[in-house]
């Protein structure tokens, strides 16, 4: 009698691509209290010929996605995924997608999209593009298993660092980069930063690491005690004079009342960069007090590409503390709703849940 020889086990094969997806949308505007955000099902979708799928494992928590929920920023489409703040891998790409692969580590920012052909696109401030689109707004968001992102529009990232330390820096890290950029500090002034929240406790370190004197003024004696920790040369409430005349200012808090507070605080000749989408209404100002001489008040609009390239390697060079509190992607309204009542020191982080 033969005894048949023991054969190998069959390999299951590939695993089949998810038909289906999980995300949160804005089911209706309303303080984040009542938990505007809802928990949905719905078709995995497919990449155009220019896009990725992307397996999210991180998304930030920003303010600009508070606004949002709130009503603050109309809703440019119903039941829109927030979250623009993503870290992921790369599931499929387009044919038109060149230079990425499946497994590829990418982050998607705020800025989704441009025409490409205006001549803002065209003369390098892509930023002010008429028709561009951003993530979490226009298209749906990192609040999700998955997400679309367009491959033009999308950046490369390192392997090393946690998707939840990384995730902060495709928006709140770029975010600042420009408004530090706006904000004209010379070489070794003193900066003023309004608000301490996931923005600027990045923004501080990288103008710490430029050589600067950071004065901080917030409202919360935690973000006050992180600013100290991070190297801030003095923390105080938001309202108090700095202890020197400051050559620059970014104002991250969105609260209008504070513009001609900054301003008052500058130096000749210094200037005040306004870093957020929304801003409540700003009190009239004094000629004499708050603009003579030569005092600038700048908005910061999104972001380009650039910055973020730019950004990028700036924190290559210079990896920032990224003061993470992360909370599971089923507990996005949650995180929402600590971040409007101020509770969150740092950033948080939407982390994916296996």
């Amino acid at each position: 009698m033969t005894v048949p020889e023991p054969q190998a086990p069959r390999s299951p094969g590939p695993v089949p691509p998810p038909t289906e997806t999980t995300a949160w949308v804005v089911d209706h505007t309303a303080p984040a209290t009542e938990r505007p955000l809802r928990r949905e099902r719905r078709p995995l979708p497919e990449p155009g010929p220019y896009d990725l799928l992307i397996k999210v494992g991180a998304c930030g928590v920003c303010r600009t996605d508070l606004h949002l929920a709130e009503g603050d920023l109309p809703p440019r489409a119903p039941r829109r995924t927030p979250g623009h703040e993503i870290v992921g891998r790369v599931l499929a790409a387009g044919p038109a997608a060149e230079g990425f692969a499946p497994g590829d580590r990418v982050g998607a920012a705020w800025l989704a999209g441009t025409c490409g052909t205006c001549r803002y696109c065209t003369g390098g401030r892509e930023n002010l593009c008429p028709d561009s689109r951003y993530t979490g707004w226009d298209v749906h968001g990192g609040y999700a298993e998955h997400v679309v992102t367009d491959s033009r529009f999308t950046y490369r990232l390192p392997e090393g660092p946690p998707d939840e330390e990384l995730a902060p820096l495709l928006c709140a890290g770029i975010i600042g980069y420009r408004a530090l950029r706006r904000a004209e500090l010379p070489p070794g002034g003193a900066l003023g930063i309004y608000g301490f929240g996931a923005s600027a406790h990045l923004t501080a370190q990288l103008a710490i690491a430029q050589g600067a004197s950071v004065h901080v003024l917030t409202r919360a004696e935690p973000a006050r005690r992180l600013a100290l920790e991070l190297g801030a040369a003095s923390a105080g409430g938001t309202y108090d004079d700095p202890p020197v005349p400051l050559d620059a200012a970014i104002l991250f808090a969105p609260v209008g009342d504070l513009v001609p507070v900054a301003l008052a605080a500058l130096d000749r000749g210094g200037t005040l960069a306004v870093a957020g989408i929304h801003l409540t209404d700003i009190p009239v100002l004094g000629y004499e007090r708050h603009l003579f001489q030569e005092r600038t008040l700048r908005s910061v609009t999104a972001n380009t590409r650039a910055d973020g390239r730019a950004y990028l390697s700036e924190v290559a060079r210079h990896r920032p503390v990224v003061h993470v509190q992360p909370y599971p992607m089923s507990r996005a309204d949650e995180a929402l709703a600590d971040l409007a009542g101020d509770r969150v020191t740092g950033v948080a982080v939407l982390v994916a849940e296996e």
